[in-house]
């Protein structure tokens, strides 16, 4: 398989260690191109460059002789610029991450690791987002990156359709104690939220987003009880917004 072509990206930034070991154990089965942000870019959704130039600038000191680009611009920019202008051949594969937290049920909407992956999709390319369920500082990325070479030949060796996209949570666990792979629907994820009112040294107020994570009871079949359980939660995505049944039941609406 030493003939594909893989495009990592991630929104943790090129220097993060997620990426780096993710790109380290793909390259084993593939020809692999970091192209990545220049800093932490969590959180930013699906959001694209507009209004300002996007920096391109060729990342010297990346490990293991691995071709990388590291980009003024957000995930979904990295995937864009990579696929239409730095790469010289449409890549067989986008996978983003390592991400260094959990992307589990309605946090996806708000993540940039699986916005890349959706980007791929939307390109054509079958794509793979992968997190860590664990807490930042003490994440244990030994699990993710074995399962990424297992996760990336399932989906070339079974794509279906050209734009599929499987957001994969991994427990922070070392890979012989992960239990195995489970299909999963998105879980419920929900937050205390609370804004810090903060003053800068100008006089200035700003406000810090905090909170805490509320637990909600979740199917048996969700992402959040996959993990919960030492699974690898593997979630089918698809960026088709459409409510099919709601239609069905608009279409006895009088719009006259």
């Amino acid at each position: 398989m030493l003939y594909l072509n893989i495009l990592v990206t991630n929104d943790d930034g090129i220097n993060a260690i997620g990426i780096k070991k993710l790109a380290k154990s793909l390259k084993k089965i593939a020809k692999v191109i970091v192209i990545a942000p220049d800093r932490e870019r969590s959180a930013t959704g699906h959001a694209i460059t507009m209004h300002q130039p996007l920096r391109v600038d060729k990342a010297t000191d990346f490990p293991d002789d691995i071709e990388a680009w590291s980009i003024s611009g957000t995930p979904s920019d990295c995937v864009k610029i990579g696929i239409e202008t730095i790469m010289a051949n449409k890549p067989d594969l986008v996978v983003s991450g390592i991400n260094n937290g959990p992307n589990l049920g309605t946090d996806v909407i708000y993540s940039g690791t699986v916005s890349a992956a959706i980007e791929g999709a939307i390109h054509g390319i079958p794509s793979l987002a992968m997190s860590i369920a664990g807490i930042k500082g003490e994440i244990n990325y030994e699990g993710a990156a074995s399962y990424s070479c297992k996760l990336a030949r399932l989906i070339l060796d079974n794509k279906e359709q050209e734009s599929i996209i499987l957001n994969a949570n991994i427990p922070s666990i070392g890979y012989k104690d992960i239990k195995g792979i489970k299909l999963t629907e998105l879980g419920n994820r929900r937050y205390n939220n609370s804004f810090v009112k903060r003053e800068d040294p100008m006089g200035k107020n700003y406000y810090w987003l905090a909170g805490s994570l509320i637990e909600l009871e979740n199917k048996d079949v969700s992402d959040v009880e996959a993990i919960k359980e030492g699974f690898v939660s593997i979630t089918p995505l698809h960026f088709d917004l459409t409510d099919y049944d709601l239609i069905e039941r608009m279409k006895k609406w009088n719009f006259d």
